[in-house]
C-alpha cells in the first residue's frame, strides 16, 4: 500500500497518477491526510499523558522514600485518572489507526509515467513484437479439439472429477507439461534465479502482504474452517517468505523461482473465449520473483521482460509484448508488461505471462525493508512474472505447431519429452 508520507508530501502526484487508472482519488486522499493529522495528534496527547504518568511514578516514588507519604497519596489520585485517559487516547488511537489502514488498503497503486492512459485493454502499447505467425493446412483446428482428437486432454473427465476449468492431461499432454515445467524452472535457474518448492496456500496476513486481500478476494478460493486461501499464484507464498524481513543492502537483489498449481475462480467468465485451456480454475505456472534496491528496479524489469523473451523465441512461438494503460492494471502493479501469444487456429492473441514492477506497494504492506548505506531502514522494491503460465502456451505450441501427420514438438523441448511429435 501506499505510504502516508509520501501520500502527504506528494498529494497532487498522487491523485493525478491514479487519475491514469480512471478513479477520482481526491476525496480518498483528503480523508487519509485528515485521518492522519487525527492519528498524529491522538498519538502526542497519548505520549503526553504517558510522560506525565512517568514523571509521576517517579515523583511518588521519591516521596514514599523521604517518608511524606501524604503528599505521594494525594499524587496517586491523580495517577489514576491519568491511567483511565491513557486507555481512553490508546483506544481512539487504535481505532483512528485501523481506519487508516483499512483506507490505505482500498487504494491501488499509482502508475509509473510510463503507463499510457487509458480505460481497457483495447487501450494498451503494443511495444514489441517478434516471430512468424505460420501458416496452417486447411483442415487445422483449436487445441481442444486437437486435444480430443490425439487424446492428450479430457475436459469432460475434468468436469465429471471436479467440474469445468479443471482438466485432465494424459499420456503425451502429461509429458509435454512436465517437460514444460522442467525447461521454464531449468531457464530460470540458469538465469540466477534460485528455485523453491513453495505451499499451494497461504494465511490471510499473506494474501494481505502482496494484495491480493482485500483487492481479489472473490477470486481466490477460501478454506474457511482453516482460513486458508489456495494461492492464485506463486507470487503470493514466494513475496511473503520476506514478509516482516530486515535485509542488508548487500543481499541485493534476490531473484527466485518457483513451479506450482494456480487456483482462481474467475467467477463470471463465460463465453467461446474461455474455452478448453484459454480459461482454467486449477493451471499450472512457474514464476519468478525479484527482490531489488529501488535505484535499479526498473533496469531489473526490463532484465525480467528479456528473459521471457529468450524463452519464446527459443519456442518459436509469435508473440507481442504490451505495456498496460491504466485501466488495465493490476491493483498493486506501478508497471507491467503481458505477454501475449499469437493463436494460429483461434486467430487471436493469448496472454502469456504478465511481468510487474510493484515499487514499494507490496513491500510496505510487508514490512520488508533493507538497511541502506546510511544504515537507515529502507523499503524494498518488489517484482514478479509469469515465466511462463503452462495453458496458454501448451494452446499455443498444439495449434500452431499442429501439422497433417500430427503435432511437431518445438526442438527445444525434444530433451525434456523424450519424443518429437504427438
Amino acid at each position: 500500500m501506499l505510504q502516508v508520507p509520501f501520500i502527504r508530501d506528494n498529494k497532487e502526484a498522487v491523485i493525478k497518477g491514479l487519475a491514469k487508472r480512471n478513479i477520482d482519488a481526491s476525496q480518498m486522499i483528503d480523508e487519509v491526510i485528515s485521518l492522519d493529522e487525527d492519528r498524529r495528534s491522538l498519538q502526542t496527547q497519548l505520549d503526553s499523558v504517558l510522560a506525565e504518568s512517568n514523571s509521576l511514578s517517579k515523583e511518588i516514588g521519591n516521596l514514599y522514600k523521604s517518608g511524606e507519604a501524604v503528599k505521594a497519596n494525594q499524587l496517586k489520585e491523580k495517577t489514576v485518572q491519568l491511567k483511565e485517559d491513557s486507555k481512553t487516547l490508546g483506544d481512539q488511537l487504535d481505532a483512528k489507526v485501523e481506519a487508516l489502514n483499512q483506507l490505505l488498503y482500498k487504494i491501488p497503486n499509482v502508475p509509473c509515467s510510463l503507463v499510457p492512459a487509458g480505460s481497457s485493454e483495447t487501450d494498451n502499447e503494443e511495444v514489441f513484437r517478434e516471430g512468424e505467425i505460420p501458416v496452417l493446412h486447411t483442415d487445422a483446428q483449436p487445441h481442444w479439439e486437437l486435444a480430443k482428437k490425439y487424446d492428450i486432454i479430457d475436459f469432460e473427465l475434468g468436469n465429471k472429477i471436479t467440474g469445468a476449468g479443471f482438466p485432465v492431461y494424459k499420456g503425451k499432454g502429461a509429458r509435454l507439461q512436465r517437460a514444460l515445467i522442467a525447461y521454464f524452472l531449468d531457464k530460470n535457474t540458469a538465469a540466477g534465479y534460485t528455485e523453491y518448492q513453495l505451499p499451494h496456500l497461504v494465511n490471510e496476513a499473506s494474501g494481505f502482504g502482496t494484495g491480493q486481500l482485500p483487492d481479489k478476494e472473490g477470486q481466490m478460493y477460501h478454506v474457511t474452517e482453516d482460513n486458508l486461501y489456495l494461492i492464485p499464484t506463486a507470487e503470493v507464498p514466494g513475496t511473503n517468505i520476506f514478509r516482516d524481513e530486515l535485509l542488508n543492502e548487500s543481499d541485493l537483489p534476490i531473484g527466485i523461482t518457483g513451479y506450482t498449481p494456480c487456483f482462481r475462480r474467475e467467477a463470471g467468465s463465460y463465453g467461446a473465449h474461455v474455452r478448453g485451456l484459454n480459461r482454467l480454475h486449477q493451471f499450472d505456472k512457474v514464476e519468478i520473483l525479484r527482490i531489488e534496491h529501488p535505484t535499479r528496479s526498473y533496469d531489473a524489469l526490463d532484465e525480467m521482460v528479456a528473459h521471457v523473451k529468450t524463452i519464446l523465441q527459443e519456442l518459436k512461438l509469435p508473440y507481442r509484448i504490451l505495456r498496460l494503460c491504466g485501466g488495465d492494471l493490476g491493483f498493486t502493479s506501478a508497471l507491467t508488461y503481458d505477454f501475449e501469444v499469437f493463436s494460429t487456429a483461434q486467430d487471436r492473441w493469448l496472454e502469456i505471462s504478465s511481468v510487474s514492477n510493484f515499487e514499494t506497494f507490496q513491500a510496505n504492506r510487508l514490512k520488508l525493508r533493507f538497511k541502506n548505506s546510511e544504515g537507515k531502514n529502507e523499503l524494498a522494491h518488489t517484482l514478479n512474472g509469469s515465466s511462463l503460465a503452462l495453458p496458454r502456451v501448451l494452446a499455443g505450441i498444439l495449434e500452431n505447431y499442429q501439422t497433417e501427420e500430427g503435432i511437431k514438438i518445438p526442438e527445444v523441448l525434444i530433451p525434456y519429452t523424450g519424443f518429437d511429435k504427438i
